[in-house]
């Protein structure tokens, strides 16, 4: 297995799906926040609309993930549940 990536199991209410997806260790949430949004953008055919303050949040806790942090400066790894709100 990669060590640079996690696997993360991403909910979007908005759209009602949910993903697994590996994400690389060394980038900033909010790099990849936007990466995922341009790919549901496309994905849903435009029906996603990225909103410019959504954010990741913990579906454990609530906490919101900082868009400045780097993934391996956070609590996230393997397995953890987050949503994009």
């Amino acid at each position: 297995m990669n060590k640079n990536k996690i696997l993360i199991e991403l909910e979007i209410p908005l759209i009602e799906k949910s993903y697994d997806l590996y994400i690389p260790i060394n980038k900033t949430i909010g790099t990849i926040k936007n990466l995922i949004e341009q790919s549901l953008v496309e994905l849903t055919e435009n029906s996603y609309i990225p909103k410019e303050d959504s954010n990741f949040y913990s579906k454990e806790t609530g906490e919101i993930y900082d868009v400045n942090m780097i993934v391996r400066q956070t609590n996230l790894q393997n397995g953890s549940r987050i949503i994009l709100v």
